[in-house]
């Protein structure tokens, strides 16, 4: 059986227990194997969502036979007070939590798939949210540009003075986050599944021309001045970067790399 099968039988099996053990209401699967069925792939995991009757969240959460008499698990790991990371013996991984439905009313959430509810349970519509998710989007280049600059200076500094990986953070991760962040102002975006938690998500297919560029703003833990310049070199060519701020980042490489 292919693996994209075996995670949709999981998940129905799943949904089979729930019917047997009683007190839940609706499996919603979230995800590639909620909504965005079309992205589903060998690398996919099981991310599910369960709604259970008032007073059997903790049931659901603290007793895990529900899912031992699905299939035997090798790992489970309680990683919120809502839910858990888990790993079945025959290495389908997954990701859940369990609510009740009042806690979901005003909730913001990804819509899910229903994938098993109860024949008595009717609110199906809760399987999409009335409060849509904040956007990880800004609408002007201004700010997260401006932070972006100053991510790179201050991270410059502290790898001259020997702080390497917190400069590698700010230069490699917090300029670059500031960028996706406008990234769709600066070029096109292909359709393909933006997930509303990570602009990072998909963005090889998302931003093709930008990727192409990416490789030299992440060349890693060992070259992160060298890095800063590429991803200055970006900023300048879409935005009016202040000028003495660019000369001050330029003198810093310099600096670092004629060690």
């Amino acid at each position: 059986m292919l693996r994209t099968e075996l995670l949709l039988q999981r998940l129905d099996e799943i949904g089979e227990t729930l019917g047997r053990k009683g007190g839940a209401l609706l499996l919603l699967g979230v995800g590639s194997v909620g909504v965005e069925l079309e992205r589903l792939d060998e690398y996919s995991d099981l991310d599910f969502f369960v709604i259970v009757e008032a007073g059997q969240k903790d049931r659901y959460i603290d007793r895990l036979d529900w899912l031992e008499e699905t299939y035997p698990l090798a790992y489970a790991f309680k990683n919120s007070d809502a839910g858990c990371k888990i790993l079945f013996e025959d290495g389908i991984y997954g990701e859940y939590a369990i609510f009740e439905e009042r806690e979901l009313t005003d909730a913001a959430y990804t819509e899910g798939r229903v994938v098993w509810k109860d024949p008595l349970y009717s609110n199906t519509a809760i399987a999409k949210p009335r409060r849509p998710l904040p956007s990880q989007k800004c609408d002007s280049l201004d700010f997260p540009l401006n932070e972006a600059l100053t991510n790179l200076y201050v991270g410059l500094g502290r790898y001259g003075r020997g702080e390497r990986l917190s400069a590698a953070r700010f230069i490699q991760g917090h300029a670059i986050d500031r960028i996706l962040s406008v990234l769709h102002l600066l070029e096109p975006e292909v359709d393909y599944f933006p997930d509303p938690f990570g602009n990072e998500r998909r963005l090889e297919k998302r931003y093709p021309g930008f990727v192409e560029k990416l490789g030299g703003m992440l060349q890693g833990y060992d070259r992160v001045p060298e890095s800063a310049l590429c991803i200055l070199e970006f900023i300048e060519a879409v935005y009016p970067a202040n000028p003495r701020l660019s000369t001050e980042i330029r003198s810093l490489v310099h600096k670092l790399t004629a060690r």
